[in-house]
């Protein structure tokens, strides 16, 4: 007789708390954020629409991205049931990508956004956002100490996108780059979600500007769990 195989473990997905202005909030490993007393899930830089845009310059990419960015926000919000999603900016990749959004991606937004709050904050990319796409927009929120902005301004208590934060770190004697949380106990940068949104170093002058010192982390993205790792060992 056969012998049975042992039952494969699969890992459970992690997160990690991150404190900002005295509040703690869930770093989840797809790059959304959960404010779990709030029952507040943020994701930022989706970028919907980047690779029609780019077929329209003549440069052609894999046609997936939205689709892709889509099924895996719709498994964050499946994990952690929110209230109310924010979209922290450059939702979309250009100003008429919901206009080449499919009917089956168009579905897939709706669903999302059926029974919880949803609010798309403006960003540099898409500054004039279309209201046929559900939720409400706004130039930015605050609730409570913390400020929702997609350009991040270095203030206390703000949680902002725009900068897509990559950290390269070395691991069992090789380096790798992957996205980051970019956080301190004042203020947080969140990571790009979109399937094809690219990064920047947090050893750039651009996060110096924001953060007075380097001793902020970034909370890197792993396969199944985060990393907390101090800005200045990376490079």
């Amino acid at each position: 007789m056969a012998r049975a195989q042992p039952s494969k473990v699969v890992p459970t997905v992690r997160a990690s708390t991150v404190a900002v202005a005295g509040i703690d909030l869930l770093a989840d490993v797809s790059g959304a954020l959960f404010w779990e007393e709030a029952r507040l899930l943020v994701v930022s830089d989706l970028h919907l629409e980047k690779g029609s845009s780019f077929a329209v310059r003549g440069v052609l990419l894999p046609p997936y991205d939205t689709a892709a960015t889509l099924a895996r926000l719709a498994a964050v919000i499946a994990r952690h049931d929110p209230r109310m999603v924010i979209a922290l900016g450059d939702s979309f990749h250009d100003r008429c990508a919901h206009e080449r959004l499919s009917d089956g991606d168009r579905a897939a937004i709706t669903a999302m956004q059926a029974g919880r709050d949803w609010i798309w904050i403006a960003g540099n990319h898409d500054p004039a956002l279309p209201r046929d796409i559900g939720g409400i927009v706004a130039n930015e929120v605050a609730i409570g100490r913390i400020a929702f902005r997609h350009e991040p301004t270095g203030a206390f208590g703000e949680i902002a996108g725009h900068l897509h934060p990559k950290a390269r770190v070395a691991a069992r004697g090789r380096s790798m780059e992957r996205r980051c949380f970019a956080a301190d106990a004042e203020r947080l940068v969140m990571p790009s979600f979109g399937a094809y949104t690219g990064g920047l170093s947090i050893r750039d002058a651009a996060f110096a500007r924001l953060f007075p010192t380097h001793a902020f982390m970034a909370h890197v993205l792993g396969d199944i769990r985060l990393h907390s790792i101090a800005a200045a060992r990376c490079y």
